[in-house]
């Protein structure tokens, strides 16, 4: 059984820097890609940033530059380091992934992002 867990998130000043984690189990984890979604109120949920097994990385635009993603595949781990946070960055942030051999997607429980301006 696939299982996400998402921690990390808090209330931080605009400026600040928070570091999200994802454990994940049930899966072969270091040849999975994982990404991070973020929901902000009244809107859908986006794409932040995608880390490939190889470790090849992707974000949005809205994140380039202050975002980054990695991943520690013995501890079948995947974070988001996120500096320069702006108020637009609030949301809650899912780490997520999706099954290699049937197109399952898998989410984590979320985890709350506040930056106050």
């Amino acid at each position: 059984q696939v299982q996400l867990v998402d921690s990390g998130g808090g209330l931080v000043q605009t400026g600040g820097s928070l570091r999200l984690s994802c454990v994940a189990s049930g899966i072969i984890f270091g040849v999975t890609t994982m990404d991070w979604y973020r929901q902000a109120p009244g809107k859908q949920r986006e794409l932040v940033a995608t880390i490939a097994g190889g470790g090849s990385t992707n974000y949005a635009d809205s994140v380039k530059g202050r975002f980054t993603i990695s991943r520690d595949n013995a501890m079948s781990t995947v974070y988001l380091q996120m500096n320069t946070l702006k108020p637009e960055d609030t949301g809650v942030y899912y780490c997520h992934t999706r099954g290699r051999i049937i197109p399952v997607d898998y989410w984590g429980q979320g985890t709350q992002v506040t930056v106050s301006s």
